[in-house]
């Protein structure tokens, strides 16, 4: 449960400090910070975040990837 919670933080730092993301950057930025992550789990983090209203999802360029920023 701790390792959750110390991903929300940090995604939320990486998203502070780059403004928006996608699921492809924040999981190489999570990786390179230490962080042992899949893609998997940082979506399944962030719908949590979403469901919670800490994060907003946006498309950007008209390509269909899903770009995250805080709310």
């Amino acid at each position: 449960m701790n390792s959750t919670i110390g991903l929300e933080s940090e995604i939320i730092n990486l998203l502070r400090a780059h403004g928006s993301l996608s699921v492809a950057f924040l999981t190489r930025f999570l990786n390179e910070k230490g962080l042992d992550c899949t893609r998997q789990k940082v979506e399944r983090t962030l719908r949590k975040m979403i469901a919670q209203k800490k994060v907003e999802v946006l498309y950007i360029n008209g390509n269909k990837r899903k770009h995250y920023r805080l709310r």
